[in-house]
């Protein structure tokens, strides 16, 4: 298959951004001693250059090695053989599919264990991590066993509709799947998260915090009940702060990380909740599984056609039958990871969007309930930066392709010029 100037391109990214950029720990040192928003000392101001430049590195060559290991499935026949021993072990379809799913999912997962390996190394050296090695690898077999039993369903949904469909089963596995996405969100806050991380309801441990964050609630006419505020125990596991909002319908919820209480203040907790509390209102959520049914359903189109072209063109030459064959679940990966790591920009463009929009929202809403809203704001992106070693100068590129929040810089420079009541204007979501 010829994928070989594509992938490496991906892999010469990767390594090219990996690099250290005097420039621009340059331009950022420039910015410290002007009026920049966010800014860094220089001594860390190096070091989150460094482990930007790796995280971004890594995430590259993930997505690359990801697909380089789908090739190599099929050139070696190692799809053809995964096939081979399913259908040996059973004539029952179910089996089969399970089997073969679980060849595939063990093969991959070890083959991209190293890379994530370093990548927590990464994380530990740079203090953003405190996740020992037995917690972490309890994690991804957590992991693992949930990747298999929910993704070995939809293998068995996806061959189910192939057979029923050949040429519109792109189609009718989409409708499912989106019903899966839905159910996900739902169950997720519920079943999901509870697995990886301890929670608790924030009035328990923090009283004054909810009735100071019902405040907030209070400014924006709506109702989050206290038994909707959930405090995370992430500091077990990292050093970051962080909240956000989850769930759909009765399982909708607002989250504050430990870690958020512990290193911010009050008012900054305020405007973090009340950005959160901005994707609550503006129904974020819903309208990001709106852009996600759509974004799909391009895709399994798009996809659909391709699998076919790869199939006509080389399956005999990886031992693929035909779409009907388990090995062309291999195909139909492939396809998936590359107009997923191509598509990548749209989805975070329409995610940075959001974020934006709660920007602006939650610095409404902490207006008349903290003394200087813009500073509040600005300060808050000031401990987020700095918790998490965020560059204040991040490569274009990078903040294209892989940015699902504005660069935090931005972010900081917006929230210390925001100020509609100022200047006589009508604020954007509260109207007065």
């Amino acid at each position: 298959m010829n994928f070989r100037w594509f992938l490496m391109m991906l892999v010469c990214v990767g390594f090219l951004l990996a690099v250290p950029r005097v420039e621009a720990e340059a331009t950022a040192t420039h910015a410290l001693q002007g009026d920049a928003a966010y800014r860094l000392p220089p001594a860390k101001l190096k070091v989150a250059i460094e482990l930007n430049g790796k995280r971004t590195a890594i995430e590259f060559l993930y997505t690359g090695w990801t697909i380089v290991q789908l090739v190599l499935l099929l050139r070696l026949g190692a799809a053809a053989w995964m096939r081979r021993v399913a259908v040996g072990f059973s004539q029952n379809r179910w089996v089969q599919g399970f089997a073969f799913y679980f060849l595939f999912l063990a093969i991959t997962s070890l083959l991209s264990l190293p890379l994530e390996i370093y990548g927590h190394h990464v994380s530990l050296v740079y203090g953003q991590s405190v996740q020992q090695w037995g917690s972490w690898f309890a994690d991804k077999g957590k992991s693992f066993l949930l990747a298999y039993l929910i993704g070995g369903l939809l293998v068995m949904l996806l061959f189910f509709c192939i057979r029923r469909s050949a040429q519109r089963w792109w189609f009718w596995f989409w409708i499912p799947t989106m019903a899966a996405v839905v159910f996900g969100v739902f169950v997720s806050p519920i079943l999901i998260d509870p697995i990886f991380n301890k929670f608790e309801p924030l009035q328990a441990s923090n009283p004054a915090l909810v009735a100071r964050l019902e405040q907030v609630v209070a400014r924006g006419g709506i109702v989050i009940p206290p038994e909707r505020m959930f405090l995370m125990r992430a500091s077990e596991k990292v050093t970051g702060l962080n909240a956000y909002v989850t769930g759909i319908g009765a399982s909708k919820r607002v989250v504050v990380w430990d870690t958020s209480i512990a290193k911010a203040t009050p008012d900054e907790i305020s405007y973090i909740f009340g950005h959160e509390m901005g994707h609550y209102v503006l129904n974020h959520i819903y309208k990001g599984i709106a852009a996600a049914a759509v974004g799909l359903l391009v895709m399994f189109f798009v996809g659909y056609h391709c699998v076919q072209w790869l199939i006509a063109r080389y399956g005999a030459r990886g031992g693929v039958d035909g779409q009907g064959d388990w090995a062309a679940f291999v195909v139909v990966m492939l396809v998936f990871s590359v107009l997923s790591f191509l598509g990548e920009p749209v989805g975070n463009a329409v995610s940075r969007m959001q974020e934006h929009e709660a920007d602006v929202y939650g610095q409404e809403a902490i207006h008349g309930i903290v003394v200087d809203p813009q500073a509040v704001a600005q300060r808050s992106f000031q401990v987020l930066g700095e918790e998490s070693l965020v560059d204040p100068t991040p490569h274009p590129l990078v903040e294209f392709w892989t940015f699902s929040h504005p660069p935090i810089a931005e972010r900081a420079r917006f929230a210390a010029a925001y100020d509609p009541w100022a200047l006589g204007n009508k604020p954007k979501y509260f109207g007065r």
